[in-house]
């Protein structure tokens, strides 16, 4: 098939993708993955601590290195007062580890010196855009980490984008084309309803990592497949996935 056909195909069938709702969306998802509930609770420094490390590695490796930490130390105050080469070790799992642990140590020495005391529970009632700001200026806690710890410790509506999120948001033209994770996170915490905040986040991980993933996406057994400009377009210019 020539390029310009194939051009022409995917204009054509990406012009015939539907508009979906973010609820109907997630509703499609949550049939193939299941509903989506809070985990646990745990304390707001130790959620901060935890996305700190799971930081450009896998979940098994973060969670093995907090996991780490948190044996070898008792208390946070013990892990300021360490240091950093101890820090490092200790979570050598999570990659990145000597820059890992110079953040760690640095967060928690400011929480110390600024603030007193080695503790974030007061973001759990701070306005949202406030926390926010307050958790970025931490060194190494942008837009998405600190987003997760507003939704997972203190249970905001605050709309995390990683790197699936971005993806899907993307080829499900819920963003501009070429817009970045960081304007992603602006753009879509005004279409995202508050309700829908946390299971959109999690279902989209999910459907990004078992079917809409980086390479080779698996277009034709995708429950979203009539509304993906992009999937359509794969899929009329031939672009099957390899493997099903």
């Amino acid at each position: 098939m020539g390029t310009n056909h194939r051009m022409q195909l995917m204009s054509l069938k990406q012009s015939e993708a539907k508009r979906l709702s973010i609820p109907e969306l997630c509703r499609r998802l949550r049939r193939i993955y299941g509903s989506v509930d809070y985990p646990e609770p745990v304390p707001v420094l130790d959620e901060l601590i935890a996305a700190l490390l799971s930081q450009n590695t896998t979940d098994a490796n973060s969670g093995a290195a907090f996991e780490r930490l948190t044996r070898r130390f008792a208390t946070w105050d013990q892990v300021r007062r360490a240091r950093v080469a101890a820090i490092a070790a200790s979570i050598r799992p999570a990659g990145l580890h000597q820059q890992k642990a110079r953040r760690i140590k640095r967060i928690l020495q400011t929480l110390e010196t600024r603030h007193g005391t080695l503790s974030l529970e007061g973001l759990r009632t701070q306005p949202p855009r406030e926390a926010l700001a307050f958790l970025q200026s931490f060194p190494g806690v942008g837009p998405k980490t600190a987003a997760c710890v507003l939704l997972f410790a203190c249970r905001r509506n605050v709309l995390p984008v990683d790197t699936h999120v971005h993806r899907l948001s993307l080829r499900l033209a819920l963003v501009p084309p070429r817009t970045s994770a960081e304007r992603a996170h602006e753009l879509l915490a005004r279409i995202v309803p508050a309700r829908h905040v946390l299971e959109f986040h999690v279902l989209l991980i999910r459907h990004g990592r078992g079917v809409c993933r980086a390479r080779q996406p698996r277009c034709p057994e995708c429950v979203l497949i009539d509304v993906c400009p992009e999937g359509l377009g794969r899929c009329s210019a031939g672009e099957f996935p390899f493997g099903t």
